[in-house]
């Protein structure tokens, strides 16, 4: 019975290019697409641009760019790069669109209809620095829970706990890395608790991982807190109807994106509606794709939010864990944080597609691509057996039988095994355990190999008498080779295409290795897929570790252990400094302006020692200054240096000084 599915995966963020650990997602959905839509079902694929928030807005404004043409600008590399791996969307659409600003108000015009929306002033982080109240994610510290460093402000990575950026300890801003102050503003809360039996029920009736169910549990023990769906200007995003300056948050309006991508696909295709996949009774599938850092949200605010709006809630939630390379997290010192477009200018695309499913199963645990790994496998699997048993038969048939295929299997016995074993991997695929699937192919991949080897075509062709027997072993062959073809079609689309058009029987469907290809005209072979090269991975590596002055200039905030060699540290100049003034900074609450003399020249720095020093007692000390930091434009003026300080903060604060004798302008060494 053909099955009507609806799959989405989690919105790319515009503001960023695709990497490898995005892939896994984005490959882990299109294989279990393509699979449905190989077995016949009727199974739609959507998703869209991740466009607001505050991210954006700065990332925006950084590039002197509106974010309207920022978000255009990466989802068409975003779609760019998906295309390049085999990733196909039914739609991929945008959350700053007309149909998802409609959709979110109209669902927001339902919760607070109902008296699910409360209003109450509370009192959050606000940078004095850069002048604005900060998202969670802008404020990081220690988690108030497990005390694991450098966290979020709203979920801790470690320990899996949420809780509010006034939790955190020693939190600091991520814009300017000043501790945040506190002010108040009237903020709008989704009333998650209402809904905590009806969840409950749901995440327990096997719509998720039984990892995540667990861990589901600890959120419900704990109780759900009211969840607060509006964020102050500035920001980038919908404004809130009757507001003049409060804006809905973007994990409101982007899981709603997926609607809005189906309205906007319906649009176009009358077959299609809305209410089709989320009508409160609709009894089609839908499916999210997800990665564990993001469980939360799709698994306790989505579905409230989807039942408190009369939707239905989504037949399943899959969560996958994360990516490694070489057993470490992505590191741009490393040249392990590869961007896609990095990737497939050195490396075949189904690649990865074939080593992502080999490592993919059902669970939470995270993936490692390992590179000598990644070389041996793909050479190993897919060159030395797969396409090697093609390239092994397709030159006898068409060099001595004119392209036709015999009229018989030479082991019909041996055909039925590789189509009986299908079921098996079609559960696979079905459960999301890609890395099993795998194992099954290649166990036929080397049985086909080992059924060559023993009939030797290339002995059996030096004896004109035996010409028969060739073209049936051969014949036998590219049947073994056509069945696992269509077993490995949901991974390797485009080498299976290859193999389709030199088989010359049409699109291979699940069902098609029912009937084997006799007495059939094949077209002439040519080679599937090369060999992957190791020097191809090096370059791909070194392409993606950043320019010298990059590295010199920055540590690397996708490494926790990032570290600079003696040459990139001789590279900063430490000066000694005399201040000959300093003052309050108007509309700054942690900042001094302080007026430094290097012997030779005037500098003026801004410094977020206010909580410490009276700008009086700085006149006349000697510091220690940055003197080769590219000057800082900031809105109280430009900062030409950065003082040497040190300390946890607030009052205790301690600003680096030489020993007497010290001139302004020595290097400090």
């Amino acid at each position: 019975m053909s099955r009507n599915i609806l799959v989405t995966s989690a919105l790319p963020y515009a503001n960023g290019p695709i990497h490898l650990g995005h892939l896994v997602e984005y490959l882990q959905s299109d294989i279990w697409v393509r699979f449905q839509k190989l077995r016949g079902h009727a199974c739609l694929y959507l998703c869209a641009s991740d466009a607001h928030g505050t991210p954006i807005m700065l990332k925006a404004r950084e590039l002197e760019i509106e974010p309207e043409e920022l978000v255009e600008r990466y989802r068409a590399e975003h779609r760019r790069d998906f295309s390049a791996f085999g990733i196909r969307f039914d739609n991929f659409h945008s959350t700053h669109s007309k149909e998802n600003q409609g959709l979110v108000e109209q669902i927001y015009s339902k919760l607070d209809a109902a008296g699910l929306i409360s209003r109450r002033t509370i009192r959050q982080a606000f940078d004095a620095e850069a002048g604005m109240f900060l998202p969670d994610r802008f404020v990081r510290g220690s988690c108030p829970y497990c005390g694991a460093s450098d966290q979020y402000g709203d979920s801790c990575e470690a320990c899996g706990r949420t809780y509010a950026p006034a939790d955190l300890v020693e939190p600091r801003s991520v814009l300017t890395n000043t501790t945040p102050i506190q002010r108040e503003s009237e903020h709008y809360f989704f009333q998650l608790g209402r809904y905590e039996q009806s969840l409950r029920s749901w995440t327990r009736s096997g719509v998720v991982d039984k990892g995540v169910a667990k861990k589901l549990d600890e959120w419900f023990d704990a109780g759900l807190q009211d969840w607060d769906i509006s964020r102050d200007a500035p920001y980038f995003g919908f404004r809130i109807p009757n507001t003049a300056d409060k804006y809905f948050y973007v994990w409101l309006d982007a899981p709603i994106g997926y609607i809005a991508s189906l309205a906007n696909l319906a649009a176009s295709k009358q077959e299609i509606s809305v209410d089709d996949y989320f009508a409160a009774d609709s009894s089609r599938e839908l499916y999210h794709f997800i990665g564990k850092d993001i469980a939360y949200f799709h698994t306790l605010f989505w579905p409230a939010v989807l039942e408190a709006a009369g939707y239905r809630k989504p037949t399943g939630v899959f969560v996958h864990g994360f990516l490694t390379v070489n057993g470490e997290k992505m590191s741009k010192s490393r040249g392990t944080f590869v961007a896609a477009e990095t990737y497939f200018k050195h490396l075949d695309p189904e690649y990865l597609r074939y080593y992502y499913a080999c490592k993919l199963g059902s669970g939470l645990d995270d993936i490692d691509l390992n590179t000598d790994d990644f070389v041996s496998r793909v050479n190993a699997d897919l060159v030395g057996k797969f396409v090697n048993i093609a390239s092994r038969c397709a030159g006898f048939i068409t060099r001595q039988f004119a392209g036709a295929l015999a009229d018989s299997l030479d082991d019909p016995g041996l055909y039925a095994e590789f189509v009986a074993a299908g079921e098996s991997i079609a559960n696979a695929y079905e459960k999301r355990e890609f890395s099993r699937a795998m194992r099954s192919i290649m166990r036929l991949a080397d049985r086909a190999n080992q059924y060559i080897d023993e009939h030797k075509p290339w002995v059996l062709a030096k004896d004109p008498g035996t010409a028969d027997k060739v073209q049936a072993v051969c014949t036998q062959g590219l049947n073994l080779f056509r069945v696992i073809a269509t077993y490995l079609k949901p991974v390797l689309p485009r080498v299976v295409g290859d193999a389709e058009a030199f088989l010359s029987s049409g699109p291979l469907t699940w069902d098609s290795p029912a009937e084997p290809l006799l007495g059939h005209q094949i077209d002439s072979f040519s080679p599937l897929l090369s060999r992957c090269e190791e020097k191809s991975v090096r370059q791909m590596i070194d392409d993606s570790k950043p320019a010298p002055a990059e590295a010199k200039t920055s540590a690397d905030s996708n490494d926790a252990n990032a570290v600079i060699n003696l040459d990139q540290f001789l590279e900063v100049d430490l000066r000694v400094a005399t201040v000959t003034a300093a003052e309050l900074v108007a509309g700054a609450d942690k900042l001094l302006r302080v007026q430094v003399d290097l012997g030779n020249e005037q500098r003026n720095v801004f410094a977020g020692i206010r909580s410490a020093y009276d700008p009086e007692q700085l006149v006349g000390r000697q510091v220690i200054l940055v003197a080769n930091l590219a000057p800082r434009k900031m809105r109280f003026g430009v900062s030409e240096g950065m003082l040497l300080a040190a300390g946890p903060g607030g009052k205790d604060i301690y600003l680096l000084s030489p020993d007497a004798g010290a001139k302004n302008g020595m290097r400090v060494r």
